[in-house]
């Protein structure tokens, strides 16, 4: 792994304390890294399992964000998950690096800040996905048709769970939000109903 530090070593030496800038370092370092590699599908198709895990596991999710696991004990716990998924080198390497550096914290927004430039580049339009409960299949493929239509640009969906939106979706398409959960409309009609009383 030490070459691949050095290549990462200019890219997190200035790490900021902002989560959003150090995932985008860490994606654009592992983007490039991937393109010189002719790996770039490989990497972005085991990441997306890797945020697919970590969507559907509570378990896991505590592994990464708890500090009460050591740097070695997250580690050695990713490098196990990893070995089961049978991830290219470059991707263990990866996530090697940002488990020693005690940034797994951040894993997800890496992945999405990852997606993101992979989108931009392909000429891809990235869109989020919220939803209450996981999205079967038909559904991702007529919402990607549906939004597809809407941009006229092929989009990249990335899906999330949030058990609190009780119902519905919330769709993110680069600074647009279209809202339609449960959740939301309730608040609206709570506020309505305080402001006509």
């Amino acid at each position: 792994m030490p070459s691949f530090c050095l290549e990462l070593h200019k890219v997190v030496a200035g790490e900021s304390t902002s989560s959003s800038s150090l995932a985008g370092r860490y994606a654009t370092a592992l983007v490039d890294l991937a393109s010189e590699g002719k790996s770039l599908d490989t990497v972005a198709g085991e990441l997306k399992q890797i945020k697919d895990l970590l969507s559907g596991s509570a378990d896991l999710n505590r592994l990464v964000r708890s500090p009460v696991f050591s740097r070695e004990e997250q580690g050695e716990a990713m490098a196990a998950i990893l070995g089961r998924l049978n991830v290219s080198q470059l991707t263990k390497n990866f996530i090697g690096l940002v488990a020693q550096k005690r940034r797994l914290s951040v894993l997800r927004d890496i992945i999405t800040a990852f997606e993101k430039i992979v989108a931009a580049q392909r000429g891809e339009l990235s869109a989020t996905v919220t939803s209450a409960q996981s999205l079967k299949a038909e559904q991702l493929t007529a919402l990607s048709g549906t939004l597809k239509d809407t941009f006229k640009r092929d989009v990249r969906l990335s899906t999330e769970v949030d058990p609190s939106l009780i119902g519905g979706l919330v769709v993110k398409v680069g600074s647009r939000q279209i809202d339609t959960s449960l959740k939301t409309k309730l608040a609206r009609l709570t506020h309505a109903m305080k402001e006509g009383a």
